[in-house]
């Protein structure tokens, strides 16, 4: 076979995938879920009505086809985000008609229809970055329904007119005693309302269809199940209050509206919390409130309103929340869809914690070697008040001394013309050169900050580098600078009566702005002999600092480049196996290395100093997981016996049926803690190694109680990662990769 035939198999097989996906998804993306498991329970409700079922599947199927062979995006095609909405036409037009062939062209039609208006939809709603929701299936299923009406030789339903006669038909006796037997189970009213309300969603009116519907829910998302109960009751209790007619929800079943506002508002396109369930409670008398009033003005055209009042308050919520001029920290919209609020819960939180000090512009020290902090913010000379955001820089020797000698020369003093580095990429805004070192202990009070440099890195983010040496600047404003590259010598001019580095941030372009606080993205801090790592940390007196000096060993090893292809030979419990990895970069332009085994995958980032996962997603028992684990952040420069911590997304340690209480009550208190920990152990040669070693661990906490803990082992050679070690009390595993 040429190796263009095996291409054009694997892009077949690739689009059979994709559209299997969307024929699937297109049942859970009805609850904004792309759940296998939820997307087959929902597809067998469909089914209760048979019929309604079989015209549903002709439709999702038909626009999936459609969509592929017209060429649309397949990959929201597998999401299911186009199939969905023709896929409540199919079940609506199923339900209302008597089947029939005359259905099965209107049926097609219509899924074609409901394809185009979804994707006009999505430019038109979706320029505002919104999602279209439900909106193409109303504006569909009224255009058919309109239409049917000068259409003969369609006929009405008859069906639920004599359902007994109909459930003996298809089970015989059997059936029917079931059926009243479960007909005589005794539910309080409301319940049974809420769950003929879900099953209305899918256009099954009965309770059965329901409470299956809420078992699916309940497996797919606890947060949303909640959801979809404090919803209905808030519409409840709203009803009661004002006096409205409760027959409304008793007989309309239009309460599955009140349901999806609490899950769209509340868990899914929010960080759900204390704050987004107190939105849900304000929201339902308002969607309350337009339903009631819908419902009258369409009642003229005898139409259904169908999820039109959810989708108008949802819309308008999601709309308004744009325009803030402040992001509260209750009330989170999202940036990125894991397609599960607790996923999305979990992620917010652990992204909180481990990324909320990273600014735009990341910014290091601006030398070379270890320079200690003589006077950090709040200082006690001159850092006061609107420039208390300072720091000075020197040279410090083993007795605390910053010269040798007499230190009466600037040439005395150790960081005297020095290397002075550009902290981070950008651009000369300002550049003072000209004025004359002071000798030692005068100050040039008519030129305050002496030889200056301002470059900006970011909009309204400059960095300000004083009392450098005369004619040392070798740059020019305007001039485009890299992070580290050598731009002056410290010197002494300004208000300056011994040689050091004044260093600053500042959000405006002006020698003599005021600070403002920002942290250095990463550097090495000493005190007592002993390394520490510092990550968005602002260095403050009598700290001994330095940059990150990157190992040769450590950024080959983590150098992960799109379209890397590794294979490890795995050993687990006596077992032998092989696993193959493929470095990948998603359509956002984000890298991820893929198992080609499992379809494991783990993204990640790399800024040439730090390597850490941002995300993981599939089976625990892939050996990517385990390296995810092992490895989930790694600074590349080797400094014995230092230790870094982060946080795991609680989600992606704990057992499910933990994990299921945690997401009960996940929106109000997290009580799962993932702590992880690397120690850099050991090298062969402290100066140029050829071998070193990681211990890393996954330790997990409940109400503050340590429950279990992973252990990983990583050796590294001069090829890249030589073995990794995991052992866990339960798993023992060595992988070693080829070189």
């Amino acid at each position: 076979m040429t190796i263009a035939a095996r291409l054009q198999g694997l892009v077949r097989k690739e689009n059979i995938q994709l559209f299997f996906n969307g024929v699937f998804n297109s049942y859970s993306q009805v609850f904004f879920s792309d759940n296998r498991v939820f997307s087959v329970i929902l597809l067998a409700v469909t089914f209760v009505d048979p019929f309604a079922g079989f015209y549903g599947l002709v439709s999702v199927l038909t626009t999936s086809l459609a969509g592929l062979r017209l060429g649309f995006d397949k990959y929201a095609i597998a999401k299911g985000v186009y199939g969905f909405n023709s896929l409540l036409v199919g079940l609506g037009l199923g339900i209302w008609f008597a089947p029939g062939w005359h259905l099965l062209l209107i049926v097609v039609l219509a899924s074609v229809l409901t394809l185009f208006i979804s994707i006009s939809a999505e430019g038109v709603i979706g320029k505002y970055g919104l999602p279209y929701l439900s909106v193409p299936f109303i504006i569909a299923i009224w255009v058919v329904t309109l239409a049917t009406r000068d259409l003969a030789a369609l006929g009405i339903s008859q069906r639920g007119v004599f359902t007994l006669n109909e459930i003996y038909q298809i089970g015989g006796s059997t059936l029917v005693s079931i059926y009243e037997l479960w007909h005589q189970v005794g539910l309080p009213p409301t319940l049974r309302v809420f769950f003929i309300s879900l099953g209305a969603i899918f256009f099954q009116f009965n309770v059965l269809s329901g409470l299956i519907i809420a078992a699916g829910l309940l497996y797919y998302s606890r947060i949303a199940f909640t959801l979809s109960l404090l919803g209905f009751y808030s519409a409840f209790v709203f009803y009661e209050i004002v006096g409205a007619d409760l027959d409304e929800l008793n007989y309309s079943y239009i309460g599955f509206n009140y349901i999806l506002t609490a899950i769209a508002a509340g868990g899914f396109y929010t960080i759900p919390n204390r704050t987004s369930y107190l939105c849900v409670i304000c929201l339902i008398p308002i969607v309350a409130l337009i339903t009631m009033s819908l419902s009258s003005v369409f009642a003229v055209f005898y139409l259904p309103i169908y999820s039109l009042p959810f989708n108008i308050i949802v819309l308008l919520f999601l709309y308004v929340m744009k325009f803030r001029v402040k992001n509260t920290n209750n009330l989170h919209t999202l940036f990125y869809q894991y397609n599960s609020p607790e996923k999305n819960l979990y992620a917010f939180r652990n992204a909180s914690d481990r990324f909320k000090k990273m600014t735009a512009a990341k910014i290091r020290l601006p030398f070379y070697g270890s320079w200690t902090v003589t006077q950090g913010y709040n200082g006690e000379l001159t850092h006061k008040d609107e420039w208390r955001h300072a720091i000075d820089f020197e040279i410090l020797d083993d007795d605390g001394r910053s010269y040798s000698g007499t230190g009466d020369v600037c040439g005395d003093y150790y960081c005297y013309d020095k290397a002075v580095l550009a902290p981070g990429d950008g651009t000369v805004e300002q550049v003072t050169d000209g004025i004359a070192d002071n000798s030692i202990g005068q100050v040039n009070l008519l030129h305050n900050w002496g030889n200056t440099i301002i470059l900006k890195h970011e909009d309204n983010i400059y960095s300000k580098l004083s009392h450098l040496r005369e004619g040392s600047i070798s740059i020019k404003k305007g001039e485009r600078v890299s992070q580290g590259q050598v731009i002056a010598r410290c010197g002494n001019s300004g208000r300056s009566p011994v040689p050091h580095l004044h260093f600053q941030m500042q959000s405006t372009p002006y020698i003599g702005s005021g600070t403002m606080e920002y942290p250095v993205s990463s550097y090495i801090s000493m005190r007592a002999g002993n390394f520490g790592f510092m990550n968005y940390e602002i260095p403050g007196k009598g700290d001994v600092v330095m940059n990150v000096e990157v190992n040769s060993l450590l950024k080959n090893a983590f150098n992960f480049i799109p379209g890397r292809r590794v294979r490890i030979n795995e050993k687990r419990n006596g077992k032998v196996s092989a696993a193959i990895w493929e470095v990948q970069t998603s359509i956002y332009n984000k890298t991820y290395i893929q198992c080609m085994d499992t379809g494991a995958r783990a993204w990640f980032e790399n800024d040439g100093t730090i390597w850490y996962f941002t995300h993981y997603e599939g089976l625990r028992s892939s050996l990517l997981y385990y390296f995810y684990l092992a490895a989930y952040k790694i600074q590349q420069g080797f400094y014995k016996e230092i230790t870094l911590e982060d946080r795991f997304p609680v989600n992606l340690l704990f057992p499910k049926p933990l994990l299921f209480v945690q997401d009960l009550v996940a929106p109000f208190h997290i009580f799962l803690k993932s702590v992880y920990q690397v120690e850099y152990v050991w090298a062969d040669n402290p100066v140029t190694p050829g071998l070193i070693r990681l211990r890393s661990e996954a330790s997990s906490f409940v109400l503050g109680r340590s429950s279990v803990k992973k252990v990983f082992n990583i050796v590294i050679g001069k090829k890249g990662i030589r073995e990794l070690e995991i052992a866990d009390g339960k798993t023992e595993i060595i992988a070693e990769w080829e070189e």
